[in-house]
Formats: C-alpha cells, structure tokens, sequence
C-alpha cells in the first residue's frame, strides 16, 4: 500500500513538472491543427515540413528539443521498382533503396541514371558512384544542407542551434518514402495487445524518411540513410495512456540527470533508449495495469530491461530489432563501466530515485507522512487559470504561418473553411479562430501594401481600403484583445489620426479590466474572478493580451521599417512588440503634430513602462524593440541625449530581433 501511495505521490508531482492529461492533449491538439493547415496548403509546395522530437509529443522540459524536418514534395523513394507504377514521372522523382550491403535500419539510395538532371538540386550536388549507381552521399548531403541555416552547427543529420525564444532545435532535411519499410515487416506481427489496430493500421499508411547519417560500422558509413520512424512514434507516444506517458518522461528525466557532468563522448545513454524501453515494455505487456498507483512498478520494469540490454550489449530498435542501437558506442570497457553504473542503482532498488533532486520530495511527502491521502483527480492538480494560460501559450507559440502573398493568405482561408466543416476539439477551434484573426490582419496590410503606391485610381483603393477595415475589424472579434491595436496602426499608417486614436482610447479601457493575461503572465484569482467558467472563446476575446507581430516583409508604420529591414536581413520573419509599447508609441504618433500635451504624455507613459516593468508588460526577450522603440520617440522630440541611451540599451538587451544594424544606424544619425 505505501509504494502505491508513493506512486500516486510521485503520480501528481509528474503531472506538475510535465502536464496533466488535458495540458499534454493542448498541447498536441494546438501543434496538430496548426500541421493540419500547413500540410493542406503545402500540398503544391516545393519543401514539405513536419516537426517532431519531444516538444510534439507533448513535453515541456526546459531543454526540450524542437525538431522539424524537411523534405522535396516531388521526391519519393521506393523500396523495388515495381513501385514505380504508381507514379507520374512528370511530376515525382523516384529514387531508389538498396539495402543489401548495409547494416539493418540503414540503406542506400540512388537515382536512376537517365532522370539525373531533374532532382533536388542538394540531392545532385551530394552524388557519389558506387558499382556504377549514381548515389546519395549522406556525408556530402549533411555538408550541403547543414549549412542552410546560419549560426547553427553539425549534430548528426541535423543542424542544430538555439532559436530566437533561446530554445534549441534540430532542423534536418531527408527523403520520404509513403512504403513501410520491408525491415520493419515483423513490427505489425507483433502488436498483438499493443498499439491498437487502428493505431496500426495508421502508421503503416503514413510514411518513413531517411535522414543523412550512416552506420559508423557499415560498410558505406558516409553514404548510407538512416531509416527514421519519427511519424510513427509520435503515433505511439499519442497511443499511450497518460501513465505510461509520465513513465517515459519520468526515463528522460532519469536519463538526464544520470548523464549529468558528463561529457557528449561519455553520455552513453540518451533519451531515445529511453523511449525504446518504455515502446518495448508496453507492447510486452508486463504491466497489466498502467493507472496512478503502479507508475513506479512500470517504471521499474523498464530500468531492469534498460539493465539486461546493457549486460547484453544489445538495444533493438522498435521497428528493426536486429537494428542494435548500442553498437555504437555501448561495448567493451564502457558497456562494462555502464553496467556497474546501473546495477549500482538497481541494488538500491526503487529507493534509489530518493537520488533525484526531482523527484525526491515527492516520494519523502510520503515517507514522512505513512498516512497521507493523495488525490489523484486532474482538477485538484492544476487550476482554470493556469490550464488557460497553457492553451493560449501553445496558441502564441503556433501563431506563425508562412504568409507571403495575398495568394497564400487566401489558400489558408480556404482551408480554415474546410477544417471548420470537420471534427476538431475545443482548443483547436479556440487555435483556428486565432490562427483566422492573424491571416485576415496580414491580408489587410498587405492589400493596403499593394494600393499605397500603385496607380490602380481612388476606386480601386477606396475599395481596397474598405476590405482591409473589414478583415481587421472582422479579426479584433474574436481574436485577443491586444488585436485591436492592428486596427489602430492602420489608421495611422493611413493618415486618419482621429480614428486611430479612437480604437487606442477603446483598447486602453479594455486594457485595464481586472483579471487580464499578458502573455504568460497572470493573477489567478483576479482571472478566475474574471473569468471563471467563461468559454475559452469569451476569454480570449476578453482576457488575452499578446505581443503584436509585425512581419518583416510587410509595411506597417514607416517609423520601424530600418528595424524591419535589419531583421529580415538576420532571417528573422517578423518583429514581436509588446502590446503597451505599441500602444503609447502609436498615441504618441497620432498626438505629437495636433496635440504636444497628450503626445509629451504617452511618451512619458512609454519611457516609465520601458525603464522599470519587471517582465510583466514587457517580456525580457522583448526588450530590444521597446528600448528601441522609446529611443526613435525621443529621437523625434529632438531629445538625442535620451535616444542616445535608449538605443544604447536596446543593444545592450538579448538580441531577439537581430535589428542592431538598424540600431546602429539610429545612433550614427544622431551624431
């Protein structure tokens, strides 16, 4: 009874560090509307992308990985020939495996000589003849597209860096094939309890890639592809119930700190066995019951399996058990260090998580209390606030289509139009509405883009004119309740002061309702108060305040169009501005020809937000636009001295936005 009772204590404390049920299906349903959409619209598109790695399977560590992948749209490659009559040549280019020369879970793949011209241009530029075949060179091929991304470095068949949120990410660019590997055949034989047949049925009706890296023991280590299942397993994680999920986060967590203060070289285990284990042990069905009160006797199962694999030498990947995934690097003298390492732990049994600065205080809760009662229930876990505060956080995140053209605002529209007709759940309505309001305000801006300087005649651009108020007043409906400032920036940007300052008055007022969400930032109980038990809809409309972006191919106000340009020039897509900052700045635009008063006030406004909120208002990462925003208001009043420094904190800040060419520029014009 007391390790079911530790189980459940530790049960509730993983919910805490890694989400509960409802957290973790946010999080997936605000990532899978979001692929939803960019999957339909790039169904004509030259480069298809799919992300992957932990943060899509639902984790939230502070170092979880992002990883997307990429791959030609008109490539795909066969397993034989025969497969090639189910192909328009005139549109797909095939390529072909040969898995005969190396190891299990890796091949090579090569191009039919008389179709050579007609490839992806990284996939010619990466050949390399072997028995006459024109192939694929992996290592050429890693060489070729690792290098796409600036400020980013090697990391297997990745480019990896740290993004502009300070996260970091692996980018990799392979092949797909839509084919279930021969190799894997024996997979389905095997789910027999587990994963259900639907769940099946789908993996093998979605496709393998072929990532650039080869086997280090293969006979053609630098040319050969690895096979890769990170659709499927992203299948599996979501076919875990959410016992078994805390199970293998509760493995990363221990593999982590396992692998503490030690170097890459040394880090013989990583999360991926990690994964493998957890895969392993639940088809296996050792466990009969995965529920609260057995999470460490699952957990348990999968450490004493981990141990046999390591006596063993042998980890079997999930899909090609006679892939052994420690040939690598687990043999000889480190397998042995490795085993005693860990038989170490096992001796101490379960007890030995007391180790685990966190997980300890959940287990000595009980320990120290033989007769406590833990409640389990999702609701008892986590509170209405902080649930909303991660929906409309994933919403933020998601908040990022590639909208380049009216052309692609209108293909998104289409499909907003098509996925409202199907099936979704609560939070990927609430996701779409959101993701509707940013596409409406694009179009908006860039049909006022497109009629400022041509010479289409007043009709054209008084009707031009009326469409983009409609879509941004359309938007600010049920969008968040900073949207109202897309309104007032246009109103600017098109000389109508009076209108603009109108919207800002209505957004102040809206502004300092109680109980408001500024980004992640929340009262709790003046939210609840607020708010408490309103639709997620009313409450975005109501409650929700975001930065305001600004993307960096479009114009918005002339006044940030150096620090647009700097961005782009750093391959940043838009500008992020907090809300309050945007604000006083357009008050002040509007006021300072018509009114110095009310204009000398919102700058005042602006420089006590910018000199001392405490990351509440203004997001740290969001601190080099504000400064930089203070510093060209100032610069306009003619106070230089005060623009001199507010630009020279604006590159003292995190550099975010990679603006500071523009930055400099400023502080050269002072002078």
């Amino acid at each position: 009874m007391a390790l079911q009772t530790i189980s459940e204590s530790v049960y509730v404390g993983l919910c805490l560090k890694i989400g509960t049920p409802q957290q973790v299906a946010i999080r997936r349903d605000v990532a899978d509307i979001r692929e939803l959409m960019k999957h339909k619209v790039t169904r004509t598109v030259d480069c298809v992308m799919m992300i992957s790695g932990s943060k899509r399977e639902g984790f939230r560590f502070k170092d979880s990985d992002f990883d997307v992948m990429f791959w030609p749209n008109n490539h795909r490659v066969l397993w034989d020939f025969s497969q090639a009559m189910l192909y328009n040549t005139n549109r797909y280019r095939l390529i072909l495996c040969d898995s005969s020369e190396s190891p299990p879970g890796f091949t090579l793949l090569w191009l039919p000589l008389e179709e050579a011209g007609s490839y992806y241009i990284n996939a010619l530029s990466s050949c390399v003849r072997i028995n006459g075949a024109l192939c694929i060179s992996s290592a050429k091929f890693r060489d070729n597209t690792c290098t796409l991304f600036p400020d980013s470095t090697v990391h297997g068949p990745c480019s990896s860096g740290i993004n502009a949120l300070g996260g970091e990410y692996d980018y990799a660019y392979c092949f797909a094939s839509e084919f279930w590997p021969p190799s894997a055949s024996s997979w389905t034989d095997r789910c027999h309890s587990w994963p259900p047949p639907h769940v099946v049925d789908d993996i093998i009706r979605s496709r393998c890639h072929f990532v650039a890296i080869g086997h280090k023991f293969g006979k053609h280590a630098d040319n050969e592809w690895r096979i890769s299942f990170s659709q499927a397993e992203k299948k599996l994680v979501y076919a875990m119930n959410h016992t078994q999920f805390l199970t293998y986060g509760l493995l990363k967590i221990f593999v982590k700190e396992f692998n503490n203060g030690l170097s890459e070289e040394e880090k013989l285990l990583c999360s991926y066995h990690m994964k493998t284990t957890v895969f392993w042990v639940i088809q296996q069905n050792t466990i009969a019951h995965w529920c609260p009160q057995n999470l460490l006797a699952g957990f348990w199962v999968c450490i004493k399996l981990l141990l046999k694999w390591v006596y063993e030498g042998y980890c079997p990947n999930f899909f090609i058990p006679e892939n052994n995934m420690f040939l690598n690097k687990v043999h000889g003298v480190a397998q042995r260090n490795l085993f005693t390492q860990l038989y170490g732990l096992y001796e101490k049994g379960i007890a030995f998580l007391l180790q685990s600065p966190s997980i300890s205080s959940y287990i000595m809760d009980v320990l120290c209390n033989p007769r406590l009662s833990v409640c389990t229930e999702e609701h008892t876990v986590i509170s209405e606030a902080k649930l909303d505060r991660e929906l409309f956080n994933e919403i933020f995140m998601i908040d990022t289509l590639t909208l380049n053209n009216l052309y692609s605002c209108t293909e998104y529209l289409h499909t907003v139009e098509q996925l409202i007709r199907s099936p979704l759940t609560q939070c990927q309505i609430i996701s779409l509405q959101k993701l509707t309001s940013t596409i409406l305000q694009t179009s908006a801006f860039m049909l006022c883009d497109m009629y400022t300087d041509a010479s289409g005649g007043n009709k054209q651009m008084y009707i031009a004119d009326k469409r983009s108020c409609y879509m941004l007043k359309l938007a600010a409906k049920f969008g968040f309740v900073s949207d109202l400032l897309y309104i007032a920036m246009y109103f600017y940007t098109t000389f109508r002061h009076r209108e603009a300052l109108s919207v800002i008055e209505m957004t102040k007022v809206k502004l300092a309702q109680p109980g408001l969400m500024y980004w992640t930032h929340v009262d709790p109980e003046r939210y609840t108060e607020a708010v408490g038990g309103r639709s997620w809809s009313y409450k975005m409309r109501h409650t929700v305040v975001c930065y305001i972006q600004l993307d960096t191919h479009i114009c918005y106000i002339n006044e940030l169009t150096p620090e647009q340009q700097s961005s782009s020039l750093n391959h940043e897509r838009c500008l992020r501005i907090p809300s309050l900052v945007l604000l006083h700045m357009l008050e002040f635009l509007c006021c300072r020809h018509v009114d110095p008063t009310r204009a000398q006030a919102a700058l005042d406004d602006l420089q006590v937000l910018v000199h001392h909120d405490q990351g509440v208002l203004v997001h740290v990462r969001l601190r080099d636009i504000s400064w930089e925003i203070l510093g060209i208001c100032q610069q306009m009043t003619g106070n230089h001295q005060a623009a001199l420094y507010s630009y020279t904190q604006s590159l003292r800040q995190y550099p975010f936005h990679k603006m500071h060419t523009a930055t400099r520029h400023r502080i050269q014009d002072l002078h």
